[in-house]
């Protein structure tokens, strides 16, 4: 496990496969709204990529493209983006190497049982690639609000 980013370091520099046929590159040299998140179609997952969906357009009125990350294939990807109709381009990290990087692969606990997942994280990167917020443990309830107000 890598140690957890914080305000003010450098975004790692990585390239990643995404929807729509392309790659998203970190940091872009634009405003980045990068979201981990656990696993395509489940609720919370859901909830919190249609919320960003949702105010797209007022992040990049702010000068911010919002990239969702997961470690599904883009083939799920691009199922969970028809699905649920979202408007966010999402990036596949399959081998492990953004969450890695951004320190959101961590052991979990459920009932018991330990392992090693996505902890729900945020990262607000300027477009100089210096981090500018971090939300780590994320309650996805209002959570998109929040960053967005934060700009």
């Amino acid at each position: 496990m890598t140690a957890a980013l914080a305000v003010g370091d450098k975004a790692p520099e990585l390239e990643l496969a995404a929807t729509g046929g392309s790659n998203v590159k970190i940091p872009s040299g634009k405003g980045m709204v990068v979201f981990f998140y656990p696993k395509d179609s489940t609720p919370g997952c859901t909830n919190e990529a249609k919320d960003f969906s949702a105010l797209k357009a007022d992040f990049a009125a702010k000068g911010y493209d919002i990239v969702g990350i997961s470690r599904d294939s883009l083939a799920s990807h691009d199922k969970f983006i028809a699905r649920q109709e979202l408007t966010i381009q999402l990036a596949s990290d399959e081998d492990g190497q953004a969450c890695e990087a951004f320190g959101v692969w961590v052991e979990k606990n459920m009932y018991g049982r330990k392992y090693m997942g996505i902890e729900r994280s945020t990262f607000v990167i300027s477009p100089d690639g210096t981090i500018e917020a971090v939300w780590r443990k994320v309650k996805v309830k209002e959570h998109a609000k929040t960053v967005l107000t934060a700009l």
